[in-house]
């Protein structure tokens, strides 16, 4: 399999919404092959297929760390069925090389799935892990919705923007989202700060 290029927040690819994968072929499955080759080329947490110039709703992800054996989960035709809760999340994205803001994310979600052999899976992840925040952050891709247009702090996003010379942020892409907005008001102090 082979290690893509990665696409850059500016391209167009990265704000289209991704199409629907009708069948599990060959090729669907050496797109995940390279997406999981490209995403651990890259020390990545997970990859959409977007983020190759390859509109498919498709993504991968792998939290495990250190001494951890490599733990690849693979989402074909993913939806989310339950989200609840809510958690602020200090995310980057390979598409924003070094570029880091805290935004806003449901602690809980639910994703029913294809696996890489096109068998329905459903995974559930709790608490504001790591792997309920990716499931969220690539899940997004492939709606054309990127990380920063859930900012908590708009001013300090552009600010991190220029200062990798990433395009600044689009407006009227940021999106009101009141009730993860008051879920996270509700968080004690000492929780907003450690996430």
């Amino acid at each position: 399999m082979s290690i893509r290029k990665v696409v850059k927040y500016g391209e167009n690819v990265l704000r289209t919404p991704a199409k629907e994968v009708h069948k599990v072929s060959q090729k669907i499955k050496v797109l995940v092959e390279d997406m999981l080759d490209t995403m651990y080329s890259q020390n990545g947490v997970g990859l959409a297929a977007p983020q190759i110039g390859e509109s498919y709703r498709v993504f991968v992800i792998d939290v495990s760390t250190g001494n951890e054996p490599l733990n690849p989960i693979v989402f074909i035709n993913p939806k989310i069925i339950k989200k609840s809760g809510a958690c602020i999340s200090h995310e980057g994205c390979l598409s924003f090389p070094e570029a880091f803001t805290d935004v806003k994310r449901y602690a809980n979600v639910m994703v029913k799935a294809l696996d890489k052999n096109g068998r329905s899976f459903v995974l559930e992840a709790k608490d504001g892990t790591l792997l309920a925040r990716a499931i969220q952050h690539e899940f997004d891709h492939l709606d054309g919705v990127l990380f920063i247009d859930h900012v908590i702090n708009r001013f300090e996003a552009e600010e991190v923007l220029k200062k990798h010379n990433l395009p600044p942020l689009e407006v009227e892409k940021l999106l009101d989202e009141p009730e993860l907005t008051e879920e996270i008001n509700k968080l004690p102090k000492e929780t907003k700060n450690e996430n």
